[in-house]
Formats: structure tokens, sequence, C-alpha cells
């Protein structure tokens, strides 16, 4: 219940008062789970993870953000929200995770692992495992997902390669392999990864002309990227064509927009940004996300809510 003190859920943010906040780090023990949902417009897969991820936003243990991608355009339907962003922050992990592609819905669960979006028994028990290491600092064995195993399945059969394996997925949708790949043998799955991360407080503070991100110190070598993400609480979009043509869909704490602002090596960091470089982004949320080698696990992460930032685009 210590979190509920310090984490808002990104769905309140309408409630809170107007004017500066700040978001205060959690005690060493504890911070919120990072969940990123990777989804379409033109995915008929995708409907039921988009709805997950509202339920998850009002968790106080975790920032749940959705992130809208772009190859699914070329189904009819050209994504409003999604962004190339989005996209290739997508594929950097499916680089970082050894897999062979990327499919939707994806989740991420704090830069560790990977599971279908709309599978909720797995994204609970995945979000579980992470609140054991940073409670406890003991080592989980971290699976890699069901992609990885779909991505060495699509790999190794020619019948395959290039259509989406919907029933190994549970009906998330996969992005075609190249034709000209070969046909590879069966490779033995690598060992479940056991991982003990250090837990490193960020904050953040705002003044009326800069906002200023502070982050914790913690033993051992690090090279961690700061990101910082800005969030759109709700959004419904009409779909007029493709794969989900006539629905009105809900997306919770979209991301509008996210950029590297620092590298933490494991000394205190304090970042400073001007205020303008806030200005004009249409967002009412502000995550800040601490991430081994730009990819990897997360160690560190806060929100902020900021209603006065809101605007329609």
């Amino acid at each position: 219940m210590k979190s509920r003190l310090w984490f808002l859920p990104l769905v309140a943010a309408a409630s809170l008062p107007l004017g500066p906040l700040a978001a205060k780090a959690g005690p060493p023990e504890t911070r919120p789970i990072v969940i990123e949902l990777y989804t379409s417009q033109g995915c008929s897969s995708c409907p039921p993870a988009d709805q997950l991820l509202g339920k998850l936003a009002t968790r106080p243990d975790v920032i749940a953000m959705s992130l809208p991608i772009t190859y699914w355009d070329m189904l009819g339907w050209k994504d409003t929200l999604a962004s190339e962003a989005n996209t290739r922050r997508q594929k950097a992990y499916a680089a970082a995770m050894g897999h062979g592609g990327v499919y939707t819905p994806q989740i991420i669960v704090d830069g560790v692992t990977d599971v279908v979006g709309s599978r909720a028994a797995d994204i609970d028990a995945a979000i579980a495992d992470r609140e054991l290491v940073i409670a406890n600092g003991v080592a989980v064995a971290v699976a890699r997902g069901d992609a990885a195993r779909l991505a060495a399945d699509a790999t190794r059969s020619a019948h395959a390669i290039g259509i989406a394996r919907s029933a190994e997925l549970g009906g998330a949708r996969v992005a075609p392999v190249a034709a000209a790949l070969p046909v590879a043998p069966p490779a033995a799955p690598p060992p479940p990864a056991r991982v003990v991360d250090p837990v490193v407080p960020v904050a953040v503070k705002e003044t009326p002309h800069e906002m200023h991100i502070d982050i914790g110190a913690a033993p051992g070598s690090h090279n961690a990227t700061v990101w910082m993400f800005h969030l759109r609480s709700k959004v419904s979009v009409n779909i007029g064509a493709g794969e989900n043509e006539g629905r009105s869909i809900t997306y919770h704490n979209v991301v509008g927009d996210l950029k590297a602002v620092g590298v933490w090596k494991g000394a205190p960091l304090s970042i400073t940004l001007p205020r303008s470089a806030m200005a004009g982004l249409p967002h009412d949320g502000l995550a800040v996300v601490v991430q081994q080698d730009g990819y990897g696990h997360v160690i560190g992460a806060t929100y902020v809510a900021r209603p006065d930032f809101y605007e329609i685009r």
C-alpha cells in the first residue's frame, strides 16, 4: 500500500489540481512496473489488448502506456496515433531480446520480457515476477515470451514464412517474414535469464521555467538511458477502414512523444530541461524511465500527472 502514497493512476490525472506537480520517488525497495503495449488501429487482434491496457492503467503499481505502431497502416487504415518512434522502439526490443520479428498486440513488461497483449494472466504473472525481484532482490527466471518461439517457428517452417501464426500467439498479428529468408534448423531455446536489478529512485519537479529530473545512485557499473514519455490519458478513435472498420476504440496513456534525455552511469544525476521543450505537445501525463542499455531492464521509473498541458489535436 505504500506505493499509493507516491504513485497516482494515470486515468485519475484529470481530477488533480492544476499547476506544477512533483512526482516523489518511491522508497528504495519499490517502484512502479513499466508496461508498454504495442498496438495498431489497423490490427483486428488489438482491441482486447487495448481494453486490458485501460484496466492496467488504473493499477497503482504500474505505469501502463500504449505505443501505436505504423507497420499495419498498409492494411487499409492509417493509424491516427502511431509514430515511427514507437515502431523503432518495438524493433529495438526485438533485436535486444533476440526475436526474429515484431507483432501486435505485444506487451513489454519492465523491459525484461514480452507477452501477448491480450493474455491477462501472463501479464499479471510477469508483473508479479518483477515485483518480487524489486521487493526482495532475488533472481527470478525470465521467460523470453511467445514471440521468440513464434519467430523460431516461422524461420524453420517454409509454410510459416510470410503469414501470421495467430493460433500460437493467441490471435496476435505477426509482421510477415521476408520470403527470401533461408530455412534454419531447429535451435535449442536459450536458458531463462536470471537477473537482479537495482532500484534507482527517480524524482521530477517543475518550476515555471524548467523541469528537473533527479536520479539517485546505485552500486555497480551501469549504462542506462533516461527516457521521457509524454502521454495522453484517454483518446477515442472512430476507425473508418481496415480490419477494425466501423469500430470506436478508446486508447489509454498513448505515447505522443518519446525521447532520450540523458545517460545514467550509477552516480547521482540531475537533468534540467527548459519549459519550452514541453510546449505544444498534446499530453496530460509524463513518465520518466531509466533503462539499462536503452532497451534492457527498467531500473527506475516515475509518473507525473500534468492536466494543465493537455491539448486536443
